[in-house]
């Protein structure tokens, strides 16, 4: 986009793409999701993600904004899903705490043990 001086088509193009990014997430997501199992330590802790939510729906009104108003205003929603992300998301760590689970492990101590470390 920086030869482009941002305008329209690159804008649009760049927004599809973080869309299609955005997507394949959520579907990494939800194979993970059913191949641990909807009672996994993995599901609970994911499952409610606002970030995951929003981040389409805004890079969808981005790619909108930057067709039908200016480009600018679309890199102005992909910043704001940028900045969305810098927040770090605790959800693992907090759910390996409460779970007794080691988050560099990929399977879950038996109950009434302690976790491999």
């Amino acid at each position: 986009m920086g030869e482009n001086h941002f305008e329209r088509w690159p804008t649009v193009a760049y927004g599809i793409n973080l869309l299609l990014c955005a997507l394949a997430y959520w579907l990494l997501e939800a194979r993970l999701i059913h191949h641990e199992g909807r009672d996994s330590a993995l599901a609970r802790a994911i499952t409610r993600g606002f970030k995951e939510k929003i981040s389409p729906l805004l890079y969808l009104l981005g790619i909108i904004a930057a067709w039908t108003i200016a480009a600018w205003i679309g890199v102005a929603f992909f910043a704001i899903v940028a900045l969305i992300w810098l927040i770090p998301d605790r959800r693992l760590e907090r759910s390996a705490v409460t779970e007794g689970v080691n988050p560099m492990s990929t399977h879950e101590a038996p109950h009434g043990e302690p976790p491999a470390r």
